[in-house]
C-alpha cells in the first residue's frame, strides 16, 4: 500500500522533487574506474536473501514503467526485467541509486527502495516473474539478413561472456540479453560504445567500440531473437464466443 500512495504521489508532483545526484567522476572515462568494485550498497544487498513476497510489495512502484508483469516496453524506452539475474538487477539499481549510472527517469523510482534488504527482495521478485512469450523484434523487410550478421557476429565476440543462447552469468553480472527488446539493446549499446553509459563493463567497451551502426542493428536484431531462458508464461487460454 505505502509504495502504491507514493507512486501517485511521485507522478502526480512530475517526479520533479525527486532528483539524482550528482554524477560521479568515476566512469568510464576515469582511469581508475572500476565496473565492479566491492563494498557500499550493492554488497550489502548481494549477502543478504531476498524475500519475493515483499519483493512484490517494493516492486509495485517499478511497475508503472515495467509494467507488473515485468515485460517492460517493445519499444525500448523500459527493458523487460522479468528473468534477469538478481545480480545485475541489484547493481544496476545500486549504481543508479548512487549516481553511477545516468537514469533519470528511473532515479526517482529506484530512490524509494529503502535499504539493500528491499533492493535484494525486488530482486528476488523480479527474478521469479514468469518470461513473457512477446517482446520487441527487429521485423524490417530485411530481418533474416540482419539476424544472420548478427549471430556470426554475437558468436565472435559476445558469446564468451553472454552465453550461447544469450543466457548471461549470474556470479559475473552479465546479464540475460536474450528475448531483450531490440530496441532497449540497441539503444544501450550504442551508448556503450559512444560512451555515454558510464557504468559499462570496460571490457565491452573495447569490444563494441569498433562496431558501425548497422553492426549495432545487426546483433540486437540477434540479440532480440534468442529465446530468453527460464520460466515462462503459460500462453493465455483463447477466450470462449
Amino acid at each position: 500500500m505505502k509504495k502504491s500512495l507514493l507512486l501517485l504521489a511521485l507522478l502526480s508532483a512530475g517526479i520533479a522533487f525527486a532528483g539524482p545526484p550528482a554524477p560521479h567522476k568515476d566512469g568510464i572515462e576515469s582511469k581508475d574506474y572500476k565496473w565492479n568494485s566491492e563494498g557500499g550498497e550493492k554488497s550489502e544487498a548481494l549477502k543478504l536473501k531476498g524475500d519475493k513476497k515483499r519483493g512484490e510489495e517494493a516492486y509495485e512502484i517499478c511497475g508503472a514503467c515495467h509494467l507488473p508483469s515485468g515485460a517492460g516496453r517493445p519499444d525500448g524506452t523500459f527493458p523487460q526485467l522479468a528473468g534477469q539475474h538478481t545480480t545485475v538487477l541489484i547493481k544496476q539499481m545500486a549504481d543508479i541509486r548512487a549516481g553511477t549510472r545516468d537514469n533519470p527517469t528511473m532515479y526517482p523510482f529506484a530512490a524509494t527502495l529503502t535499504d539493500p534488504q528491499e533492493l535484494a527482495d525486488a530482486a528476488a521478485y523480479i527474478e521469479s516473474l514468469c518470461i513473457p512469450l512477446e517482446h520487441g523484434k527487429y521485423d524490417a523487410p530485411d530481418a533474416a539478413i540482419k539476424v544472420a550478421q548478427g549471430k556470426e557476429l554475437y558468436e565472435k565476440q559476445c558469446l564468451e561472456c553472454h552465453g550461447k543462447n544469450g543466457e548471461g552469468q549470474k556470479d559475473k553480472y552479465y546479464p540475460v540479453i536474450a528475448g531483450q527488446h531490440y530496441k532497449y539493446l540497441l539503444r544501450q549499446m550504442t551508448e556503450i560504445r559512444d560512451g555515454h553509459r558510464r557504468n559499462a563493463n570496460p571490457d565491452m567497451v573495447k569490444v563494441i567500440k569498433p562496431y558501425t551502426n548497422d553492426q549495432l542493428v545487426a546483433i540486437s536484431a540477434y540479440q532480440s531473437s534468442l529465446v530468453m531462458p527460464g520460466n515462462m508464461c503459460k500462453p493465455k487460454a483463447a477466450k470462449k464466443k
